[in-house]
């Protein structure tokens, strides 16, 4: 029972070792003087930078700001690429008439579409989730036609065994079967969506959100208030990977156990 316990703390101690040596080199560059003082802010600064923003509500501001774009484009831009995803692999006569306008159109970073959507629809908060949910789409729908169309075949002759209908079959067989790579899709969504968040707000500077913050920041040469950002931006990545992964293999959980 010890053993069990005493394996994630051995873990989690593990894990701190290069953080904690990283910072360690930062303050050693912070203090050494010269040109390095002035591209390295101190622990302290920065400490005294988090307190600041934690005091005037701007970071919890912030942070909302920034889950709430992120999710909503995964719920929007994710959606639409599941069910755009499904249906291409279900019904190829759509895979062939849309399938090479939006295998052109990805190829286009989305950060090259804002210019674009700028002049569409302004520099406002309604771009960058658009931008959002473009780059949440992608993921999600490539993953789903891929999928779908890749059922096995024993499964689909199931079906036929059993009479189903085609909802049957697709909500009994090809649904279940192709869930993996349709979590897949949507994991890859969430990071496109945060990544694209942090930079659309970077860019355009609309509204509030970490992004928005580091880039006045940088106007204003707070080193400290970024890094403060920039270590918000990570916690907040990380932990909301970590959640998904979680609801991912709770609702795989009917999936045998790896050898």
């Amino acid at each position: 029972m010890k053993q069990v316990l005493a394996r994630p703390a051995a873990r989690f101690a593990i894990g701190l070792v290069a953080p904690l040596l990283f910072l360690a080199w930062w303050q050693w560059q912070a203090s050494s003087g010269g040109a390095r003082a002035l591209t390295f802010a101190p622990l302290q600064s920065i400490g005294a930078a988090l307190v600041e923003l934690v005091a005037d509500g701007a970071l919890a501001r912030d942070m909302f700001a920034t889950v709430s774009r992120s999710l909503a484009g995964l719920v929007i831009g994710g959606s639409l690429g599941i069910a755009m995803g499904v249906s291409m692999a279900i019904w190829r006569p759509l895979d062939r008439v849309l399938g090479p306008l939006l295998h052109a159109i990805r190829q286009v970073p989305l950060i090259g579409w804002l210019p674009l959507f700028g002049l569409w629809f302004g520099t406002g908060q309604g771009t960058e989730l658009i931008v959002v949910c473009l780059s949440a789409f992608f993921p999600a729908m490539l993953n789903s036609y891929e999928g779908v169309a890749h059922v096995e075949q024993r499964y689909l002759d199931v079906g036929r065994l059993y009479g189903f209908t085609p909802f049957q079959q697709f909500r009994l067989l090809l649904l279940p079967a192709a869930m993996p790579l349709i979590l897949t899709g949507l994991t890859q969504a969430l990071a496109f969506a945060w990544i694209a968040s942090i930079a659309t707000e970077i860019l355009l500077g609309a509204g509030s959100g970490l992004g928005v913050t580091m880039q006045l920041a940088q106007t204003q040469q707070r080193l400290d208030v970024i890094l403060v950002a920039i270590i918000a931006t990570a916690l907040l990545g990380f932990v909301i990977n970590t959640l998904f992964q979680r609801l991912r293999r709770h609702l795989l959980r009917w999936q045998a156990a790896p050898l």
